[in-house]
């Protein structure tokens, strides 16, 4: 089963199987043979490491890391994918495939039932229209993951990975960067895929963050400020804070000189200590019963 990037190879076996593309499912499989062993070494797939893979397709970036991991196990949705998954995967014996949809099933309980012992990294091709759950779940259930590594559409990469205080930030960037260090690895054309989608993609890698907060109190106040400030994202920081958080605009320019912003600032132009600077002094407002 060497031949999985070519193209015929793929069509026959998923012929034989019966198998039709679902776009409801965002179903776009990888034929450059170029990428997968690209991802599976930025993954740190490894000896000792196990890899939890998310719509393993037709298993092409799942061999790849098979031939390098201590474990990968993937979850997919697509039950008609169960058979084609048995025979192109057939000579990999530390692969485990379940069937299931990854924002429903107990993730800690998978991972500590597939990876005892072992590094855990994430890797996978991300349906596009899923992405932002996937990714977000991962990082906010306090995993024990080191690192995803996931292709995505080259605009939601731009996105995800925006520095705060750029342009391109928004309230998904400031919730990447709260629980990672993203960056973006390369790009993937759109020529890389069966069938071919009508944009481009591209690989990022979130580290996890090791001092990450896990108080869930201090989570939800940061979370909530950042959601009032993004909340009406044309106006500045002193409109959308202050309707966002149902307080005076008096009140609210106290804050904000406080936390070292100025009133007329974006949510965009706001630094990670900004906003932890603000939903420190939002908290303390709290205790105080002044919010």
């Amino acid at each position: 089963m060497n031949q999985l990037t070519d193209i015929s190879t793929i069509k026959e076996i998923l012929q034989r199987h019966g198998f039709r593309f679902s776009k409801a499912l965002g179903q776009n499989f990888l034929v450059n043979p170029t990428v997968c062993p690209r991802m599976a070494q930025a993954c740190g797939a490894g000896k000792g490491v196990g890899v939890l893979e998310i719509g393993p397709g037709i298993g092409v970036l799942t061999r790849e890391l098979a031939a390098a991991a201590e474990k990968v196990t993937s979850i997919e949705l697509d039950a008609r994918l169960l058979p084609v998954l048995k025979e192109t995967l057939a000579e990999f014996p530390n692969v485990s495939i379940i069937h299931g949809d990854v924002m429903k099933l107990d993730l800690g309980e998978l991972i500590r039932q597939e990876f005892p012992g072992m590094k855990i990294v994430v890797c996978a091709n991300l349906p596009y229209y899923i992405t932002s759950p996937v990714i977000m779940r991962l990082l906010e259930e306090d995993l024990p993951i080191d690192a995803l590594t996931v292709m995505v559409q080259k605009e939601a990469a731009v996105r995800i990975c925006a520095q705060p205080g750029t342009r391109e930030c928004g309230a998904v960037s400031v919730a990447v960067q709260y629980y990672s260090e993203p960056e973006i690895l390369f790009s993937v054309s759109r020529g890389s895929f069966l069938p071919s989608p009508n944009v481009d993609s591209a690989v990022i890698r979130l580290r996890l963050r090791p001092d990450r907060e896990k108080d869930p109190q201090k989570r939800e106040n940061f979370f909530r400020v950042v959601r009032a400030c993004f909340g009406q994202r044309r106006k500045t920081v002193l409109n959308s804070f202050s309707a966002g958080l149902s307080i005076s605009k008096s009140e609210t320019a106290l804050l904000l000189q406080s936390a070292g912003i100025p009133e007329n600032a974006r949510a965009e132009q706001l630094t990670m200590e900004q906003f932890s600077n603000l939903a420190r002094l939002v908290a303390a407002r709290r205790e105080n019963d002044i919010l």
